[in-house]
């Protein structure tokens, strides 16, 4: 993600080059999310349309995290 897509969206992940499989990120460099165990649950709705939208991968793969009642097989 270029530094100007950034500032717009607001979204950054946080490097953690020290520790493999571990996910942050945040979206006004205060509070910090953990992928895995934040992912949709902590996040405002706002927050969430944002990471999904700079993140598509990540969004279909948590699919089922979001998906309600009959709809999750």
């Amino acid at each position: 993600m270029s530094n100007k897509q950034e500032k717009e969206s607001g979204f950054r992940w946080i490097d953690t080059p020290d520790v493999l499989g571990e996910y942050l990120f945040t979206f006004d460099g205060k509070k910090i999310f953990n992928m895995y165990e934040d992912y949709p649950y902590k996040l405002t709705k706002e927050q969430k349309e944002i990471f999904d939208a700079e993140n598509p991968f990540w969004a279909d793969y948590f699919s089922d995290r979001t998906q309600t009642g009959t709809e999750k097989q």
